[in-house]
């Protein structure tokens, strides 16, 4: 069996099995990712997990240029303890928007989608940690390739956008296809999670939907109410809303979307195009442009990129606004299995306890590093 060589696997058999390479990578006390959820991982949620021993994630994709450095900048006074910043390769502004967190000593870079070559050289040349998000081993391996330090291999029961391999099968595949860490996605939620993880040889979690729903998410909390009341199957798996795979809440806006032709569509996706460039600073010619890379290097049509900007105004409908009826709520399926909303401190404490009372119980011995920051 191959599977005793991964780093994942030795990590659970040693004196301190939760402290992995990711740890050491990020330099997070706990190898726990809130991932970059755009209009949701903002300042109060990316420094409450950073503070807390996670690593905390800033979404930048739906900031301007100058919002993205306030918020840096408000990280940095929040906490001294590492952080990241969530790229969008394809943004016409992708290069300014490395530079900045370059300029700011940014400890990680993470991307939703492929960075590319030339990016992952320009961050590392500058010391930063570069994790991309990948959904298929062979996308693990092309990544590792280009030199990236580890991958978040995010399974279908993820939200938002998402592959169709089973978390449980991508994250094994995955550590058997690259030699750096893998951090495992999709359906996490607790400490058996975590363990699970790591026995297929992943070095820590990544989740969403379990991040948004704590008390310094600034998700409305009439939505937050919506995500409470759904149920493991009250996530679907749409291409209506801009093209792609995106896994998101049922509700009478999806279905419509759903039931709606393509023609009907688009001049919905016309006018957030047109919005979303508003929000973001971001001028006609450069839309244009990001237009044509995603076409030429994401391998979508046409049609995809028109209704591209779609997905992240609709979101702002429902994270944003506050409006669930008109808004689309992206969620991964472990939605249905929350029932509480503690601060990002407990919910990083508890789980930690429950690893380490989950290792206890399969290895006969607790151990580890314990919620205080102690080993035992």
């Amino acid at each position: 069996m191959t599977g005793i060589r991964h780093p994942g696997y030795r990590a659970l058999m040693s004196s301190d099995p939760l402290r992995t390479r990711l740890c050491e990578l990020a330099g997070c006390r706990f190898p726990i990712v809130q991932t970059g959820m755009g209009w949701v991982s903002g300042v109060s949620l990316t420094s409450a997990t950073a503070e807390a021993g996670g690593l905390g994630i800033l979404a930048s994709a739906t900031m301007t240029l100058a919002e993205l450095d306030k918020a840096i900048g408000e990280v940095k006074e929040r906490t001294e303890a590492p952080f990241g910043v969530n790229l969008v390769p394809v943004q016409p502004d992708s290069e300014e928007r490395v530079r900045m967190i370059i300029s700011h000593g940014v400890k990680v870079a993470s991307f939703a989608q492929a960075p590319g070559e030339a990016m992952v050289k320009t961050l590392k040349d500058a010391g930063i940690v570069c994790i991309p998000t990948v959904g298929a081993p062979r996308h693990a391996e092309k990544t590792a390739a280009w030199g990236v330090d580890a991958v978040i291999a995010q399974g279908a029961e993820g939200g938002g956008h998402t592959g169709s391999i089973p978390t449980s099968l991508l994250v094994p595949l995955v550590v058997d296809t690259v030699d750096i860490p893998v951090i495992a996605a999709g359906g996490y939620f607790d400490g058996r999670g975590l363990v699970a993880a790591m026995s297929y040889g992943a070095e820590g979690v990544a989740m969403g939907t379990r991040f948004l729903l704590t008390r310094e998410s600034r998700v409305p909390d009439n939505v937050k109410d919506v995500y409470m009341d759904t149920g493991l199957l009250g996530t679907v798996v749409t291409e209506a809303i801009d093209g792609v795979p995106q896994r998101v809440i049922r509700t009478g806006t999806v279905e419509a979307l759903e039931g709606a032709s393509t023609l009907t569509r688009f001049p919905r996706a016309a006018a957030n195009a047109l919005r979303f460039r508003r929000q973001t600073g971001v001028g006609l010619g450069d839309l244009l442009r990001s237009g044509r890379r995603m076409h030429r290097e994401q391998d979508l049509t046409w049609s995809q990129v028109a209704m591209a900007a779609n997905a992240p105004m609709l979101t702002k409908q429902g994270m944003v606004d506050g409006d669930a009826d008109v808004g689309i709520l992206p969620a991964g399926q472990v939605v249905g299995a929350i029932d509480e909303l503690p601060s990002v401190r407990d919910l990083l404490t508890q789980i930690m306890r429950e690893a380490e009372a989950t290792l206890g119980r399969i290895c006969g011995s607790g151990g580890g590093t314990s919620p205080e920051g102690e080993g035992s």
